[in-house]
Order: C-alpha cells, then sequence, then structure tokens
C-alpha cells in the first residue's frame, strides 16, 4: 500500500480548463543562490547525453552555465537500473541545463514519431526524504498547487527502507516536455528555500553508496555493513575514476607536506593523484583527482575526500 504522500498525482487524462500559469517567482536571492538537483536516467541515455568524447555535455554546460556530472557506468541509484544526473548552478542555469538533457532524449526516442502529439513522458527527480514535507505541504496543499499550476502529474514515491543508507525518495514528473518544466520550477524553487537541501550539494550525488557494491559509512566501522550493495567480484578488478575537486579545496585534501592524501591513500588502499594547476575538469575550474583501485577502495577515498570538502563548505557557510 503506498503511503499518503504519493497518492497526490494529476490524471495526463484530465481536461484542461485552461492554460497553466506560470510559475511563482522565487525571491532573487533565492534565484542566484547555489543549488543543484538530481534525476534518472537510462544507462543508454547518458551515451548520448555525454556525448562522442563528452561534446555535447560540455557544449550543455557551456550553453547553461550549469555544472553536470554523471554517476559512472553501472552506478545505478538503488533498486533501479537507471543512473543518475546531478546539475548544479543558479535555479534559472539548472534549468536550462535540464531542457537542455531533456530535449536531446525526447528528440532521440520520438524522432520517427508524427509531430502531431507532444509525447508525455516522465521525469524522475531525486529528494532527500527530509525535504519531501516542504514539497507536500500542509495537508498536500503545496503539492496540489504545483499540479494545478503545472498541469504535470506529481508522485511522490514511499521511503524505502531496503537499502542501508538510502534516505531518498523518486519524485516523479508526468507530462509534456513544457509542464515537465513547469513543474521542476516550482519544486526546484521550493527546495532551494531548504537549507539542508542546499548545504548537500556537495556530497557524492549525497549518499556515500549509490552503486551495487560494499563501502564503509563514513562515521562507522569499515566491515561492509551494507549487506545490499555487497559485490565482491568488484574488489578484483583495478579501476580508475576522475572526480572533479574544486582548485580553492585542494589544499585540504593534499594537507600539509602531502600528509593528508597519504593518510586517505593508506587508509582507503587507493592510489590518488591529482592533476597540475590548471588542468581543470573540462568545462570546470575544478581539478581532477583520478583515484585508482578496487571499486571498494575507490569508494572508501572519494568518501574520505568529499567529507574533508564538505567540513571545508559547511565551515564557510557558518
Amino acid at each position: 500500500m503506498e503511503s499518503t504522500e504519493s497518492s497526490y498525482v494529476s490524471s495526463p487524462e484530465a481536461p484542461r480548463r485552461r492554460s497553466p500559469p506560470p510559475p511563482k517567482s522565487p525571491t532573487s536571492d533565492t534565484m542566484e543562490k547555489p543549488t543543484y538537483v538530481r534525476f534518472l536516467v537510462s544507462n543508454a541515455a547518458a551515451g548520448s547525453v555525454i556525448g562522442k568524447g563528452g561534446a555535447t555535455i560540455t557544449d550543455f554546460q557551456s550553453q547553461s552555465g550549469a555544472r553536470i556530472q554523471l554517476s559512472r557506468n553501472h552506478e545505478f541509484f538503488p533498486g533501479t537500473t537507471d543512473r543518475i544526473i546531478m546539475i548544479s548552478g543558479t535555479i534559472n542555469e539548472i534549468l536550462k541545463a535540464v531542457e537542455l538533457v531533456l530535449t536531446k532524449l525526447l528528440n532521440e526516442l520520438y524522432s520517427e514519431e508524427s509531430d502531431d502529439v507532444e509525447p508525455r513522458t516522465k521525469l524522475r527527480l531525486i529528494v532527500p526524504n527530509s525535504s519531501c514535507g516542504g514539497i507536500i505541504g500542509k495537508q498536500g496543499s503545496t503539492i496540489k498547487s504545483f499540479i494545478e499550476d503545472s498541469q504535470a502529474g506529481i508522485k511522490i514515491s514511499p521511503q524505502d527502507n531496503n537499502y542501508f543508507g538510502v534516505n531518498d525518495r523518486l519524485v516523479t514528473l508526468t507530462g509534456t516536455l513544457e509542464e515537465q518544466m513547469r513543474a521542476a520550477d516550482l519544486i526546484l524553487s521550493k527546495l532551494s528555500e531548504d537549507s539542508h537541501y542546499t548545504q548537500s550539494m556537495n556530497a557524492p550525488f549525497s549518499y556515500p553508496a549509490y552503486n551495487a557494491v560494499s563501502y564503509a559509512p563514513p562515521n562507522g566501522p569499515s566491515n561492509g555493513a551494507a549487506g545490499k550493495f555487497q559485490n565482491n567480484k568488484e574488489d578484483r578488478s583495478n579501476n580508475s575514476v576522475t572526480i572533479g575537486v574544486a582548485d580553492s579545496h585542494i589544499g585540504l585534501v593534499v594537507g600539509r607536506g602531502g600528509r593528508t592524501i597519504m593518510e586517505i591513500s593508506q587508509g582507503s588502499g587507493a592510489r590518488i593523484k591529482i592533476s597540475d594547476r590548471g588542468d581543470f575538469m573540462s568545462g570546470t575550474t575544478d581539478r581532477k583527482v583520478t583515484i585508482t583501485g578496487s571499486q571498494r577502495a575507490i569508494q572508501a577515498a572519494e568518501t574520505m575526500i568529499m567529507q574533508k570538502v564538505n567540513y571545508a563548505s559547511e565551515r564557510a557557510l557558518d
């Protein structure tokens, strides 16, 4: 049985009494404050978003001004076979990037079909459980107004307790591209008013294990306690992953005389290499941090690095 929250969904076949009004404008302060949104795409669709040699994603970042990140190949949202896209920037930059991504995917999916009827598709946003209450509102008043204003179907999934360490829910937007964009605008503007939501944007997709490997909780024992994520086959192979870290935070990762990076390397079992000054991730001013080792070692090192960065970010916000 679904929770009460998940029952708020408009019918795609409902008669349209009027044209959807424009979304309510958030304050200019909220519009300019950095925030983020995450949503799911199929593994195949992720390739289209990246493009040959990363050309498409670089172009989208350039056009929108937002930063676009994807979870790695075969790193899926728990319980699905879909990868995660995270887009960060101001609200306007994020919405522009989301529209570019969705338009690209729509054009590829429906290029052969008639233009007479605009397709209604589903967009699944990932929202922390703690932030869902703001979208629902008192007795469902907020989500009902979002459905009415956007004309999109909006459905919030019940929390899945089967996956240890995952405190996120899926918010599914059903409708045409225009309806989905209106709903995304309303939801993102609401989420950006939540300080806990915006502060979590520097976490690695906001939780340490979004793929099917064993991991150690950030503040817990390193015993691979999350059985649902365990896949020991991964540990036999050497993998290499590159993440971006802001140039201003690289010193925190390296530490005085290289002490911190040595401790992270020894603690995780991974090898860590940082790019030279001026050598940035494509389309960003983030330095490249290349982590090599088993999946478990990479995950542990990435979590330790992001903890250092997040601590500095939280201190800056205080």
